[in-house]
């Protein structure tokens, strides 16, 4: 039998002879943020100088800003974007044809991609970042098992940079040499999201939820200034578990200072449990070959039936506006997609199946934007009416707390009524009368 280290020989190629392996017409699908393989899809848009043309590249927080991102010719290459950042936001505002949203929620958006891929009878081709070989003949997919490991499972090509610097994780991230059909090996640091330093906002929102949580819940936290401040107004609570769709730094915090320990939780008891990772080196350093760290499949990790079997699963996001009726448009400006709807209905549906668990969604009360002439407007984010076009992530059927800096708010089980007075009380003080209003002139609707 061929010893694993001759089969990772047999399958090491140069990063051109491995894009020689795309055809026309192929599907590949990237892995997730700071898993993404940076080397492999920065030289991408070169398969065009062999005519290689019809190429769908799905991708999610991508982190880096890619040449086939920024600029590309639709008929050689499209970017299905599942979860948009900063690069692809100002390449579609700057008129990019090639690039669309595909609307997905995270514990099906693998199964879902593969079923519209081999609807359109294209080859599916997984690009991922990996850790290196070990003796076995185990590598793992290092920071992501979102759909990773799925396409694995699925048969797709599977292409990967074998990363010097990629941390080894466990979990559903170990993927065998004999199920890797090309591989490239690279040295660089993983991409990093720095952390977000909480202003007073941010503190005074982590505050009101902090309070409701209490010891011995299962958390799942997002990434930005009010998840960094929970992080430190939840410091003081003890035995407390993980298990969330993606693992920060400021997690990372709650086990140093002993906040978390896993003892308590009736899933994966004593395990940390994400379906990706994504932040600094110091997260990095903290997963590379830790056992109590588990990156698992995201269409297990983000189930909403699997959350629920997390007892007091308290589950934390934050969202752009929400109306009236309590629907939140967490993934777009109106029409114009910012992000996309990840795994916010997933964790909140879950969390609230969960005995004693809750679900919060948090915003600031205000946003102050750019107006069409150049100046600067503030505006409730508390609002009677989602903008036109506003795209609904989270139904008016699944919201529990809301959350502002003015208070939090409980809408599970309450009227449409009894929902409006509710959202307007933590409201900006200086829109109340304008909500009140709204709702006043429209009784047939409340």
């Amino acid at each position: 039998m061929q010893s694993v280290k001759a089969l990772y020989d047999a399958k090491k190629k140069t990063i051109p002879e491995a894009l020689s392996l795309l055809k026309d017409g192929d599907a590949v699908i990237s892995g997730v943020a700071a898993a993404e393989p940076v080397e492999l899809l920065s030289q991408l848009h070169t398969v065009a100088e062999r005519g290689v043309k019809g190429l769908d590249v799905t991708n999610c927080l991508p982190l880096a800003a890619h040449p086939f991102i920024l600029n590309a010719n639709p008929e050689m290459l499209t970017n299905s974007g599942w979860f948009f950042t900063g690069h692809q936001r100002a390449a579609v505002k700057q008129g990019a044809a090639h690039i669309s949203h595909t609307p997905l929620r995270l514990h099906n958006a693998g199964a879902r991609r593969i079923y519209a891929l081999r609807e359109d009878g294209r080859r599916i081709v997984l690009f991922a970042s990996c850790s290196p070989m070990d003796e076995h003949g185990f590598l793992s997919l290092s920071l992501s098992a979102v759909y990773e490991r799925e396409l694995v499972d699925e048969g797709a090509l599977v292409i990967v940079e074998v990363n010097r610097q990629a941390p080894r994780t466990f979990g559903d991230s170990a993927i065998h040499i004999s199920e890797i059909d090309a591989l490239v090996e690279t040295d660089y640091p993983p991409g990093v999201i720095p952390q977000a330093s909480p202003d007073e906002r941010d503190l005074r929102i982590a505050a009101f939820v902090a309070e409701r949580i209490e010891d011995g819940s299962t958390i799942q936290l997002g990434i930005g200034g009010i998840p960094n401040a929970l992080a430190v107004g939840l410091k003081a609570k003890k035995h407390l578990g993980i298990h969330t769709e993606m693992l920060t730094d400021n997690m990372v915090d709650l086990v140093a200072c002993g906040a978390v320990d896993n003892s308590q939780k009736t899933l994966c008891r004593h395990k940390v449990v994400a379906t990706f990772a994504a932040g600094t080196q110091r997260l990095y350093r903290f997963i590379h070959n830790n056992p109590a760290v588990l990156i698992n499949k995201g269409s297990w990790v983000n189930d909403p039936a699997i959350i629920g079997q997390n007892y007091k699963m308290q589950s934390i996001n934050t969202t752009l506006e929400v109306d009236l009726f309590g629907q939140c448009a967490s993934e777009s400006i109106g029409p114009v997609q910012y992000s996309g709807s990840g795994g916010q209905a997933d964790t909140a549906i879950g969390a609230q199946r969960s005995r004693g668990g809750h679900s919060f969604i948090c915003l600031y009360s205000t946003a102050n934007i750019k107006c069409p002439d150049g100046g600067r407007q503030t505006v409730s984010k508390i609002s009677p009416m989602l903008k036109e076009g506003a795209v609904v992530t989270l139904s008016r059927n699944d919201v529990d707390y809301v959350v502002t800096e003015y208070g939090i708010v409980s809408l599970r089980g309450r009227t449409l009524k009894e929902r409006a007075e509710r959202l307007i009380s933590i409201a900006h003080p200086d829109f109340r009368d304008h909500l009140r209003f709204h709702v006043k002139r429209h009784p047939e609707i409340y």
